[in-house]
């Protein structure tokens, strides 16, 4: 457990949110500092819905998600009755790992010393036991962890009480409507990793502010100004106009959808194409960016040389963030920086992740029972 004197900084007034045309951007030790690597994985990530798949992955008894959130090993399997479940993937007699055993009847079995877990979490076997004393394995099942699905996306959260999930995702989907995402069909799954604090990564998402600059190709792709964001509760979405025919997915035109949904998981919305991505942090100064592809045609050969070049496209976006984020990071990180401010036309979805960070720090204060009250 983080013991919230390590964070004497996080006044009431620091974690304050003015309004986007007087706020200052949040400090510099909020990227560079370990203390903070490891709130953002407490207050933040374990509090909050985290995505690991899609129900492909999982839809006959017997398929798994292996994954890890906050730190924290998950396993999320389909039992033979059909139910889905997510645990703890960490076996109770020294910690571990799962994976799934078929056969006549579906276990899960440790893979260090061979327990035996039924698809409900109960233990079943125990081998070289006979002698434990005073040991009942009703007290050593599986621990469960929260689960939800939406738009066939797999979720989980570590939280003991986190928001539903719909009310986070609220309006989504009739949104994106007729289409449907959990219609298409998983093409691909490619990671990146990038030398940069995970929110710088999310920060750079948030905002088209540096697109001219970075991306002149993805610049000339869009109507850049009518280029705009809308701010929801729990996620925003921008809103990309398409220059007709400038893309494969924009011969009459369109609209492309980036929604970023607190914390840090994005949906990025194409004409009969999704891309979602997941910034997971794995250091102070380093992330770990999922992307994963889904296409309403996967196997005709127009769609392949379709999704090559999609896919192609992506990733010379891609490295183009990953060298400016470097390089923020590096900025942030010098004696020359501290806060700055914000454009309230380009970048009111970076000052929305940072209103729903201090948020998220606020709870945790007040939440945690060694909190000291926070001081003006």
């Amino acid at each position: 457990m983080l013991d919230p004197s390590l964070f004497p900084d996080l006044t009431a007034r620091e974690l304050e949110s003015a309004p986007i045309a007087r706020a200052a951007t949040i400090p510099s030790a909020w990227y560079t500092e370990p203390r903070f690597h490891e709130l953002d994985r407490e207050a933040v990530l374990a509090a909050s819905w985290q995505h690991v798949g899609d129900l492909a992955q999982v839809r006959e008894p017997g398929g798994s998600i292996a994954a890890e959130v906050a730190g924290n090993p998950v396993l999320v399997v389909r039992g033979d009755d059909g139910e889905l479940r997510a645990f703890y993937n960490v076996c109770r007699h020294r910690g571990g790992p799962l994976g799934v055993k078929a056969g006549t009847k579906l276990m899960l079995q440790c893979r260090y010393h061979g327990w035996t877990y039924e698809p409900d979490g109960m233990l079943r076997g125990v081998p070289h036991f006979n002698r434990t004393e005073l040991f009942d394995k009703r007290d050593y099942g599986l621990v469960p962890v929260r689960l939800a699905v939406w738009e066939g996306h797999v979720f989980v959260s570590l939280g003991p009480t986190p928001q539903p999930l719909e009310d986070c995702v609220e309006g989504i989907r009739e949104r994106l409507a007729p289409q449907r995402l959990g219609d298409l069909t998983f093409a691909r799954q490619v990671e990146y990793d990038v030398r940069c604090n995970w929110k710088v990564y999310v920060d750079n998402y948030l905002e088209g502010y540096h697109v001219p600059y970075v991306h002149p190709e993805l610049f000339e792709m869009y109507d850049f100004e009518a280029y705009r964001t809308e701010v929801r509760d729990r996620y925003t979405v921008q809103v990309g106009p398409l220059a007709a025919g400038k893309t494969v997915y924009s011969e009459g035109g369109g609209e492309a959808l980036y929604y970023h949904v607190f914390p840090n998981f994005m949906l990025n919305v194409l004409p009969g194409r999704l891309q979602t991505n997941v910034v997971v942090p794995l250091a102070p100064d380093r992330c770990r960016v999922v992307f994963r592809y889904y296409y309403d045609d996967v196997s005709s050969a127009a769609a392949r040389e379709r999704i090559d070049a999609d896919l192609a496209f992506s990733d010379h976006v891609q490295q183009e963030d990953m060298e400016i984020c470097a390089r923020v990071q590096l900025g942030i990180s010098s004696r020359a920086y501290q806060r700055g401010r914000f454009s309230p036309t380009f970048e009111e979805g970076v000052y929305r992740f940072q209103c729903l960070l201090k948020e998220a720090y606020r709870e945790w204060l007040i939440e945690s029972p060694r909190s000291p009250p926070c001081s003006p």
